[in-house]
């Protein structure tokens, strides 16, 4: 049952990116085994909609550790827990709930012990800088702590970069790139444990900055970024980007006219009080890497509801016939606008 629901959710989310999105590229599915233990090692650009967009995206049954935060209110957690979410606690959290990480670990320890996937974001929190930041050693003591209680099982780590050509902007185009398999247990030595944690931080940084757009966090960054940003490029074509933040030479992109902008004001006529619901909401998110998640949250509960609404209220005064092509009209012009929009740089 509980396999039943993960997937109708992983289905509705993933038609709520593609009407939410521009594009989503993806590269390196092939990389994924079909079968044994996974750890995905994923970069964090932005909120709680960076697992939705791997998940979704991957023919993987998965399950996530994400920051404990979420996890506050008793009716989440058992919302989240039927989706496979863990939680993951940090410092910041309280130094007395640190404690709780140790049945989580032992949770992770099973789960690949059963031959299933893993998803961790390394980084250890969201961050919209395009940059590959410090990986902490928690992936590590997981992937560790399985191999010494069960030394026969075989994980590989999934490295995956994530990259957004404007991680706030609706609608976006979205990179994601799965890396080449990483054994752990070629770089696992308990007699060696520091040396094999700094091997496989490593390793996985390395790939990951590879997979999506770094630009090395020194005092040439802030430059580098706004020459990208005011060349206009195309941030989801992460080799050639990396590329160009590599040799200094950026390619201008050229500008396309926006065809999208009868289509937006459709929608917003169409969609006025979701719309303004959504306006209200967004002056009181705090952090910008959170913008597009409940932004995409509205978008899949609320404007589809809306719709429905109205549907039935056509159905009241016009009939049957009317009433579908009402509907299907409505979800031809959000989804011809998150097609045919251009999405500038941040």
């Amino acid at each position: 049952m509980k396999k039943l629901w993960y997937n109708f959710f992983k289905f509705y989310i993933s038609t709520g990116l593609f009407f939410y999105t521009k594009k989503i590229k993806i590269t390196g599915k092939e990389n994924i085994p079909k079968k044994g233990a996974v750890l995905f090692t994923v970069n964090h650009p932005n909120g709680l909609i960076d697992p939705l967009m791997v998940a979704t995206n991957t023919p993987r049954i998965t399950h996530y550790l994400v920051r404990a935060a979420v996890f506050k209110k008793p009716i989440v957690k058992k919302f989240l827990a039927t989706l496979n979410l863990m939680p993951i606690y940090r410092i910041r959290d309280g130094v007395k709930e640190l404690s709780k990480n140790t049945q989580v670990f032992n949770d992770c320890f099973e789960i690949l012990n059963q031959q299933q996937a893993l998803m961790i974001f390394p980084e250890g929190s969201h961050d919209r800088k395009r940059t590959v930041r410090p990986l902490s050693k928690g992936f590590t003591r997981i992937l560790f702590g399985a191999l010494e209680h069960y030394p026969e099982l075989k994980i590989n780590v999934i490295p995956v970069g994530v990259t957004y050509q404007n991680a706030s902007q609706f609608p976006s185009k979205i990179a994601i790139h799965f890396g080449k398999p990483i054994l752990a247990n070629a770089h696992y030595d308990k007699n060696k444990l520091n040396e094999s944690i700094s091997l496989l931080k490593e390793k996985v940084a390395s790939q990951l900055r590879e997979l999506s757009v770094h630009i090395p966090l020194d005092k040439n960054y802030q430059n580098t970024l706004q020459n990208l940003n005011l060349n206009n490029v195309d941030f989801t074509e992460v080799s050639k980007v990396n590329k160009m933040i590599k040799t200094g030479k950026i390619l201008k992109s050229s500008n396309t006219f926006n065809f999208a902008k009868v289509f937006y004001i459709l929608l917003i006529i169409n969609s006025f009080a979701p719309w303004i619901v959504w306006k209200l909401m967004a002056k009181k998110v705090d952090e910008i890497e959170f913008v597009d998640t409940f932004r995409f949250g509205i978008g899949i509960s609320i404007f589809p509801l809306f719709y429905c609404i109205q549907t039935y209220i056509v159905y009241q005064l016009y009939g049957t016939q009317i009433a579908g092509i009402y509907f299907v009209v409505s979800l031809l012009i959000a989804l011809l606008y998150s097609k045919l929009s251009t999405t500038p740089t941040e």
